[in-house]
């Protein structure tokens, strides 16, 4: 990439995908930091007399904490701005993972420190999304909105993929605490990097060109004819009344609810599952437990692209909403196939198959929340997400609940159960209904297709 001193671009890749790859760095980082304590589990059960079901409460702490504070953080979000929000974000990972590493040997209270930490960590990291979708609805044109989410989202694979084999090989060299270490010298230098290269606004970022800034508020929504949109934004009121009777909002949120039961099977109880149910060892687990996540990032980065081509020749209601609802009805089916394969690497491919099956919906729900909310993309993306990682929360929760009282294969069934619901919810999704901008305004409008 070339720039010219008066900051017009005049070569190389349009600022706006710079920043949304490092949005996917970032979150890698949260998955990272998220689910680096699912590889770790047996070590920290084992140092500090923790069952799997007290594991399983301790990954419900992170979720509850993460779940509890999204609206919050959608709010804190579009005030804040995402350059600061996620700057904030860094400093939180930093600080929250490295009390981890630093429980003392031999306490009594590990399971309630881990508790209180995991919850704080949690709290502070629903920031992550909403801040990114609103980015996304800021930087990013409504027909490149699901690739945006696509290669964001993608980070999820990433992050999860990367981190059994990443912590897995330090826990054997150097045990669980410098595996925290690690993670949290990564979350402090990712959030750095970010503060520093991006901006809230093109409007406001010195290397965005003439060109690229009119391509990104060509489609951006106002209040307002004529209206000064940057200097009012974050300061209009939020139509909560609105938001909570939308029924495409509503239906997101319960869709997402099934998607985040099902994404946090392979988010927390994999790498367990391969290593103590298929009977595998600690390395050939790992890197099965891998497979799910390379299939998260190629099915995000493709779901988006297919979304917005969807989009552009058949409208956005198809574009957006059919493949959303195919792919979880699909997964349904790969969930219950997987739990009963006979031998452990047929079980990880299938499962591993209906993993990236189901991420191919991931970038639709943020695309959508964005093409619905505007400029309160981070409150109704949090709402959202919110649902999602209530979902999670059960997981954890249920899943050793039921393995041990029905077996694994009734976890997998009540997953693929909730997916099939999660499809079907697609059907009441329109994301041509906008909320208004404004309070007194009708709660929705109709807007013309993407082109």
């Amino acid at each position: 990439m070339s720039l010219a001193t008066n900051g017009e671009r005049t070569s190389g890749l349009p600022i706006r995908y710079l920043l949304v790859l490092w949005l996917m760095v970032l979150s890698a980082v949260a998955y990272l930091d998220r689910t680096n304590i699912s590889v770790a589990g047996i070590e920290i059960g084992q140092e500090f007399g923790i069952s799997k079901i007290l594991l399983g409460r301790i990954f419900s702490a992170f979720l509850i904490g993460y779940a509890g504070f999204q609206i919050p953080a959608g709010l804190l979000a579009r005030r804040l701005g995402p350059r600061r929000a996620l700057g904030l974000l860094g400093l939180w990972w930093g600080l929250f993972i490295a009390l981890t590493a630093m429980i003392p040997r031999g306490t009594t209270v590990a399971l309630l420190i881990l508790i209180g930490l995991r919850f704080a960590l949690g709290a502070g990291e629903a920031m992550m999304y909403p801040a990114a979708s609103q980015f996304v609805e800021r930087w990013f044109p409504v027909k490149e909105r699901g690739k945006a989410n696509g290669f964001i989202f993608a980070g999820i694979g990433l992050g999860a993929g990367l981190t059994p084999q990443i912590v897995t090989t330090i826990i054997l060299h150097h045990g669980w605490r410098a595996s925290f270490g690690f993670s949290a010298c990564v979350g402090l230098t990712a959030g750095l990097v970010w503060y520093l290269l991006a901006r809230d606004t093109p409007e406001e970022h010195p290397w965005v060109g003439d060109a690229e800034r009119a391509l990104i508020v060509s489609t951006r929504r106002v209040a307002a004819e004529g209206e000064d949109d940057a200097a009012r934004y974050g300061k209009r009121g939020v139509p909560w009344g609105d938001i909570f009777r939308s029924k495409p909002i509503l239906a997101l949120t319960v869709s997402y609810f099934s998607f985040g039961y099902v994404a946090w099977l392979f988010f927390q109880w994999m790498y367990i599952y391969m290593a103590q149910v298929r009977g595998v060892n600690l390395k050939t687990s790992a890197v099965y437990a891998a497979f799910p996540f390379i299939a998260m990032t190629i099915g995000c980065l493709l779901g988006g692209i297919v979304s917005d081509w969807i989009a552009a020749r058949f409208g956005l209601r198809t574009g957006r909403c059919v493949l959303p609802g195919v792919a979880l009805a699909v997964t349904a089916v790969l969930l219950v196939l997987g739990s009963r394969a006979d031998d452990a690497r047929t079980a990880a491919l299938v499962l591993a198959l209906g993993a990236g099956i189901l991420y191919l919906a991931q970038s639709s729900f943020w695309a959508v929340s964005a093409d619905i909310a505007g400029e309160y993309t981070g409150i109704v993306g949090g709402m959202m997400n919110m649902g999602g990682q209530l979902g999670g929360a059960c997981t954890a929760w249920v899943t050793p609940l039921f393995a041990k009282w029905f077996g694994w294969n009734a976890s997998f069934l009540i997953a693929a159960g909730l997916a099939l619901v999660g499809g079907l919810m697609w059907l009441a999704v329109d994301p041509n209904q906008q909320l208004a901008m404004a309070r007194g305004n009708d709660a929705r409008h109709e807007v013309a297709p993407a082109e």
